[in-house]
Order: C-alpha cells, then structure tokens, then sequence
C-alpha cells in the first residue's frame, strides 16, 4: 500500500506516516539563519525533502553543520550540491546570487525548482534569471523571519510560524512550481503571499530596509562621541537604544548587499522620513504639541494593528 496512506502499528497503537515529501533533494546553497532553520524544519517534520545537501564558503561551515547533523549531505562545491536536486534555495547574500547562479545553472537538473530567500526581488530576478537554463523553473522568494544571529548555529525549526513568506515569481513562471513552493513554506508554518517584485521592493523598504539603515546610522552616531558620553550611553541605555543596537548587530555583508540592491526603493523612503523627521523637528523646536501628539498616536495605533494580527 502507499506508505503516505497506510497506518502501521507501534508499540501497541497506530501512527499515520507522514505526508509524502514535496521534494526528493533540496539543496541549500548556504546554511546561515534562514537555511539552517529550513534544514532543521525538514529534518523535523520529514514531507520537505527526502535528502538535504547544504553547502556554504567555508569547510569550517560544513564541519558544523555535519556536527550538528541537519543535512544528509554537505558539499564545498555548489555544483555538486545541486546535482539531482529537484529544489535549490539561494540562502547567500543577494550580493553573490549573480556567481552562484553562473557556477550551477550547468548542473541542474530537469525541471528543478530555484527559489531564494533573499530580501530584495528586482536585483534578483535581474542578476538570477537570465543564468539559468530553460528547463528550470525560477521562482524567488523571501520569508519575512529572522533574528540578529546568523550561522548554522542560528537556526532553529519553528522560525518561520506565524510569519509571511513573499513569493514573487515573474511572469510567465509555471503555475505548479509556485503552488509546490506555496506548499513549502506552508509546511513550515508560515503564511505565504505572492505579489510583484517591484512592490515587493517597496514595501520591504520601508517595513524592513529603512528600519535597519536608521539602527546602523544611531548606532554609528553614539559610537562617535567623545568617550566619556559614548561610555555613558552604553551604561545608561534605555530600551529604545537597546533595541536599535539589536537590529545592528545583524550581518554586515548581507546588509550592504540589501541597501545597494535596493537603492532606489530605499533612498526614496529615505527621503520620505528626512521629510517627516525635519517636520517633527520643527514641531519640537516651536513646541507644536498637537502635531506631537498626532504622530505619536499614529504610531501607537500601527503598534496597535501589528499586535491585532500577531504580526508584533
């Protein structure tokens, strides 16, 4: 009988086997935060993948994951990661997507499955998509999960419940290799909605991009003063600061690849807040309490509609 049908006996009751796997092979080409975390899922609820192959830069990586033992496999050479695999996840930062695409889009296999978890969309799709051969499906995609941490490590299984996962495949991509993908992420927990990556962009720029650029530039300011009041701000932070220096503390290299990937979306939200932050000044400076006021209840009421949701 089929074994995702039948119910077997064990230790005097019976047990359902589990869904069939989505995927035969799924490999990740990098194992930070997000892959580990995809990897753990899989080796915890078993209908991801039959196999998981996780490859990364460094062997250093890879011994800590075999440690850790959240893939079946691992390989130093992305080519031979995802040899036969019928799913590869770009886990690297945006910034190296258009090499890793050049190094194995000779090696994949027929009808193989791309997708990424990458925080912009456009730059992906324009560095990505033109690499890989007519015979894959290419549908990008990003989960709106994470944490400060970021390696092996890092990961854990339940990181994406109860969160969002963007799906933006272009135009024109199967229907089927969304719907797989779709199921995917919804095995892992999250909700899942697909819309175009241009407003993707957008919206990631301010909901995401703009947050952490203002966390690096306060972080920066304060580094920057004189010792003696740059000591007392490390000593007396309050929990605003605190959390300003939990967003900084996040993965140099995969921010900067956000922020030039992103330019355009980002600078332009930018200028947006260097508008709304000159007015709040001037309301401070003139003493325009009801302006003040009104912004803090605005954003009051977003904190509001983020918790209604359990989205906070």
């Amino acid at each position: 009988m089929n074994a995702g049908r039948w119910w077997r006996p064990w230790r005097g009751s019976w047990i359902k086997p589990v869904a069939e796997p989505i995927f035969e092979r799924m490999a990740l080409i990098g194992v930070g935060l997000i892959g580990s975390s995809l990897a753990r899922r899989a080796r915890e609820r078993g209908d991801l993948a039959r196999e998981v192959v996780a490859n990364a830069r460094t062997q250093a990586t890879l011994d800590r994951v075999a440690e850790l033992g959240i893939a079946d496999r691992v390989e130093l050479d992305p080519a031979r990661a995802v040899e036969g695999a019928d799913l590869v996840v770009l886990c690297a930062p945006v910034g190296v997507y258009a090499d890793l695409a050049a190094a194995i889009a000779p090696h994949l296999a027929h009808g193989a499955i791309i997708t990424d978890v990458g925080s912009t969309k456009v730059s992906v799709i324009r560095d990505v998509g033109p690499l890989l051969p007519a015979h894959t499906h290419f549908v990008p995609g990003h989960p709106l999960a994470g944490t400060e941490f970021s390696g092996p490590d890092a990961g854990f299984a339940s990181l994406f419940e109860g969160r969002w996962t963007i799906l933006t495949p272009p135009p024109g991509t199967d229907g089927d290799a969304v719907a797989r993908l779709r199921l995917l992420w919804e095995r892992c927990g999250a909700n899942v909605a697909v819309m175009d990556a241009p407003h993707h962009d957008r919206v990631l720029a301010i909901t995401s991009h703009l947050p952490h650029l203002l966390a690096f530039t306060i972080c920066g300011t304060a580094d920057d003063l004189a010792t003696e009041t740059r000591d007392e701000v490390l000593q007396f932070a309050a929990s605003g600061f605190r959390d300003f220096t939990r967003i900084a503390a996040s993965d140099p290299v995969m921010w900067r690849d956000i922020f030039m990937n992103n330019r355009e979306a980002l600078l332009e939200m930018l200028a947006r807040f260097t508008e709304d932050a000159q007015a709040m000044a001037r309301a401070v400076r003139w003493g325009d309490a009801d302006y003040i006021v009104d912004k803090i209840n605005r954003s009051r009421k977003i904190r509001k509609n983020l918790i209604e949701i359990k989205q906070a």
